[in-house]
């Protein structure tokens, strides 16, 4: 079966429509890159309206090459001149009233407008979307291994480009020009902290400037063929190894290292997306009698694809779902002191049947 036909297929069976109305904005919705299999162009403010086993696009003269260049045997090309034209184009080719759209991308006022204009009763397929895209295909782990490859080498290249003074700015600028120069583009803003600053989840990299015995962490992912990786490394530049700083960052690291393996071990096929990281959290929770309780402050994982945060299930108190292999998250565990610093390890894992493998 072609691929293209496959994903429809996946698609269409949790979505419960006949046809899918994907609506791009100013961005791509990743359902449009999911069916498509486009790898290049800006395709803003494209329409695909998509079948079980056909689509039709319908866009303008800016992206009518690259689409022409790229587009599946099975894929129809509108070329519409105007917004008129569209609205009359769309209602020919729509065969029944019933169609889905991504309510998680749609934005208020676009919605309101197609609703206007289209003979047409929207329905919300984003959940179903999501679902089809959470079990990756041979093409997409091959996408995402080759993310995971590139940024390790960003990694190291962050590594080799601290020295006393550099700003966490800079270091952010040698991660990303490997990125760039290995042929991928980052998958987000890369995160570089140094010391206090490690202990927010969500940093974003400024002036602060790196000193001797000096917590680093970099938060980092590259972005291959539209599919993302997402590691995190923490560690202490020219420590002393003598100084209580020391001691007490790797007493943490320890604990996070531990917990990340106990997370991967109840990462499998069958498994809750919640029991993986209540595990982790336990033990960090419990270790010395509590002296972290508390501070592990998010989910052990997240679902990893088109997106960095791909949804649709997670490693997260709550989530029911049932892991299936070829799912790929996040396992990233961390203990977060205000003032201190923080600790995360973050890899990317493959769910397999009785055991899961970082990529």
């Amino acid at each position: 079966m072609h691929s293209m036909r496959a994903r429809l297929a996946k698609v269409f069976s949790k979505a419960k429509v006949k046809q899918i109305l994907i609506i791009n904005t100013d961005r791509e919705d990743s359902n449009f890159l999911y069916l498509t299999g486009f790898k290049g162009g800006l395709f803003e403010g494209t329409v695909l309206l998509a079948r079980r086993s056909s689509m039709t696009l319908f866009l303008g003269p800016l992206e009518y090459g690259m689409a022409k260049r790229q587009k599946p045997r099975e894929m129809k090309l509108v070329l519409i001149e105007n917004r008129g034209m569209l609205r009359e184009m769309l209602n020919k080719e729509l065969k029944e009233r019933r169609v889905g759209i991504n309510g998680y991308f749609v934005p208020y006022m676009t919605y309101k407008s197609f609703a206007s204009k289209l003979k047409a009763k929207f329905v919300d397929v984003s959940d179903g979307m999501m679902e089809a895209r959470l079990v990756k295909g041979d093409s997409e782990l091959r996408a995402m291994r080759r993310a995971v490859s590139i940024t390790k080498g960003a990694l190291s290249a962050g590594k080799a480009a601290l020295k006393p003074g550099v700003t966490e700015l800079q270091v952010a600028a040698a991660i990303d020009t490997h990125m760039l120069s290995m042929g991928a583009t980052t998958a987000f803003t890369s995160i570089v902290a140094f010391d206090a600053n490690t202990a927010l989840p969500h940093h974003a990299p400024g002036g602060a400037r790196l000193g001797r015995n000096s917590i680093v962490l970099f938060d980092i992912g590259a972005r291959v063929d539209n599919y993302c990786a997402d590691m995190t490394r923490t560690f202490m530049f020219r420590p002393d190894i003598g100084s209580e700083k020391y001691r007490r960052f790797t007493d943490m690291y320890s604990v996070v290292r531990k917990a990340q393996e106990i997370g991967l071990s109840k990462i499998k096929e069958g498994a809750k997306g919640e029991v993986a990281h209540k595990a982790a959290a336990k033990y960090i929770d419990k270790y010395k009698g509590g002296i972290y309780k508390g501070k592990f402050i998010h989910s052990l994982g997240h679902s990893i694809g088109l997106e960095v945060h791909d949804g649709g299930a997670g490693l997260y108190p709550g989530c029911k779902t049932k892991l299936k292999e070829n799912m790929v998250f996040s396992d990233e565990p961390g203990i977060y002191i205000d003032g201190f610093g923080g600790v995360r390890i973050e890899d990317d894992v493959v769910v397999g049947k009785s055991s899961s493998t970082f990529m």
